[in-house]
């Protein structure tokens, strides 16, 4: 893996001066001891949280981490200055993520940034000696979670990846019922999801505001003009930054599943996935989109359809269909509902052991501490995002897939193996 060469830093602050006045302001000064080093924390072990990207996801948890708060990143002025005003703390605020990696101080970083940044930035905070928490989906190409897997490990860092699915209640006796058998063996798995959503206007093209680095958001991404049709949410309509509904909510959607089933690891061996593409709309991700993923360790075959049909009152879940019952899920994210047979289930004490997280965030702090792993560890994320991708691919394509989950490759298709990795643009590449 090539390390990122330094490039001069962009003068996000110089764009806007009433920005730059808050934006420069010191960082906060506390006696020597009380601030932690990394993989060491302080005194009263607290551990000194940088978080970059602090729109949306990045400044829920930036407000659940306030008395940990050391700095604060984002291309966009206006997101710092009014993140700074959230936790109300005189700490360093910055446009270039880099900066925050350089400080001793920070113990660990929650990255909230569009999908496209997440594999560099997550490489770069385990380089520092930072532990991460990435929001989902891990990432965007294949190559770029395998670097993550690989950087964690190598520099010994915790990195959970933010699909909250797993630390709701109703997952945790989700995952005792099946595993302890209540389905018997299940072979089939239908999601259902609303479709991506309607919009991407081609004419709203202009020049972007004075307090966004336009070039610093595209970072590694290819370079196209501004248009607010992009970002900040909508970012997620286009298959160069995220992806549709697939990779955000179907991170969610697929992290539970494969918690579930034990798929944590695995990988299917055929992806197939189709869809109906826009019309006159800049963004690039279909409007449905049918996916199946076969497996044949377990044999198994996942289904995702948008919109699939709605077994509950719910904007997405899924059915899980065992050789001895059924049994229907919502959500997948902060939101999580399950059957009553599902809740009021109680396991023998022998049975399987599952891992109890009650609180995404919290368990990732606690894990800081003990260096244990978290439960949606870089892998289970890697293998989560994968699918994504290789649904996005197939239907890119217009062809299935058939993958190679050990060597992480597309069997006798070189054009889709061309499609694991991205090159990256000027500095900005692993």
């Amino acid at each position: 893996m090539k390390k990122t060469r330094a490039i001069s830093r962009r003068g996000f602050l110089a764009r806007s001066a009433a920005t730059a006045a808050a934006a420069a302001a010191g960082p906060l000064i506390l006696p020597s001891g009380v601030l932690a080093a990394p993989g060491r924390p302080g005194a009263n072990d607290r551990i000194v949280t940088g978080h970059i990207g602090v729109g949306g996801m990045g400044r829920y948890h930036l407000g659940r981490m306030r008395d940990h708060v050391g700095a604060i990143c984002d291309v966009d002025a206006e997101h710092c200055s009014k993140a700074a005003e959230q936790v109300k703390l005189n700490v360093p605020l910055y446009g270039d993520y880099r900066r925050v990696l350089d400080r001793k101080d920070i113990d660990a970083v929650f990255i909230a940034a569009p999908d496209h940044w997440h594999g560099i930035i997550a490489v770069h905070a385990c380089e520092a000696g930072k532990d991460v928490y990435v929001e989902k989906p891990a990432s965007k190409t294949v190559e770029e979670g395998r670097a993550m897997i690989n950087a964690a490990r190598r520099y010994g860092r915790v990195m959970q990846v933010g699909s909250q699915g797993r630390s709701q209640p109703a997952s945790y006796a989700t995952c005792q019922f099946i595993r302890n058998g209540q389905l018997g063996e299940v072979k089939r798995v239908e999601c259902w999801h609303e479709e991506n959503w309607p919009g991407g206007d081609p004419t709203k093209f202009c020049d972007p505001p004075p307090h966004l680095d336009w070039d610093m958001w595209l970072g590694p991404a290819r370079w196209r003009p501004y248009t607010p049709e992009y970002c900040h949410f909508n970012f997620r309509w286009m298959l160069d930054f995220g992806g549709g509904f697939i990779r955000d909510r179907g991170a969610h959607v697929l992290s539970v599943v494969s918690w579930f089933l034990g798929l944590d690891g695995k990988g299917p061996v055929r992806v197939t996935a189709t869809g109906e593409p826009r019309r006159e709309s800049l963004w690039d991700t279909p409007r449905t989109m049918d996916v199946t993923w076969e497996f044949d360790d377990p044999e198994l075959t996942i289904v995702w359809g948008q919109p699939g049909k709605p077994a509950a009152e719910a904007t997405f879940g899924q059915v899980y269909y065992g050789s001895k019952d059924t049994l229907v899920f919502r959500g997948g994210d902060g939101g999580c509902g399950t059957e009553d047979k599902a809740l009021n289930y109680t396991p023998p004490s022998d049975g399987p052991y599952v891992y109890k997280s009650t609180d995404h965030d919290m368990n990732f702090m606690e894990c800081v501490k003990t260096r244990e792993k978290p439960i949606m560890d870089i892998e289970a994320g890697h293998s989560v995002a994968t699918m994504c991708i290789l649904a996005n691919m197939s239907y890119r394509l217009g062809r299935p897939i058939q993958w190679d989950a050990k060597a992480e490759r597309c069997v006798g298709d070189e054009q889709a193996n061309r499609m694991l990795s991205n090159p990256g643009r000027g500095p900005w590449h692993l």
